[in-house]
């Protein structure tokens, strides 16, 4: 039985339960700091740009082997997962009308038609689809700025 809840990302010493600790904003959970100081030491190494500690506490130590199982895993599907299993995602309007519409109004004052979004929506999808291959020709998994 574990007598400690994590190791420091940083310095490696044990985290207790029930205990005040430090996790990067950027990283969501995947390092547990002991400190302020370790998670300043963590910045640097891993390049963040605008990041900052979050102080959380480690859970209570469970008071028998039986309250130690790993948590449910459930796999939850967002609508849009569903959409693109189905098929559907390339159906989808991927602007947000109202604000195009008023860009449009304020800027040209020009009223806009319902299939310019349809029709938008496909020139998103193609300027998306170059981009994201030009992204993976170049082994990325990130589709960046310069890609279109």
């Amino acid at each position: 039985m574990e007598t400690y809840w994590r190791k420091c990302g940083s310095c490696k010493k044990d985290i207790d339960f029930n205990h005040v600790y430090q996790s990067c904003s950027v990283c969501k959970g995947k390092f547990a700091f002991c400190s302020v100081d370790c998670w300043d030491q963590h910045v640097p190494v891993m390049n963040h740009q605008i990041a900052w500690a979050e102080e959380n506490r480690s859970p209570a130590k469970p008071s028998s082997p039986s309250e130690q199982h790993q948590p449910v895993r459930r796999i939850v599907s967002s609508p849009a997962a569903q959409n693109q299993a189905s098929g559907q995602v390339d159906g989808e309007i991927l602007i947000v009308a109202s604000k195009l519409k008023q860009y449009v109004k304020d800027k040209h004052d020009l009223s806009t038609s319902a299939n310019v979004m349809d029709a938008l929506s496909r020139e998103v999808r193609r300027l998306t689809d170059r981009a994201a291959a030009k992204a993976m020709a170049e082994g990325r998994k990130t589709l960046m700025d310069r890609d279109f």
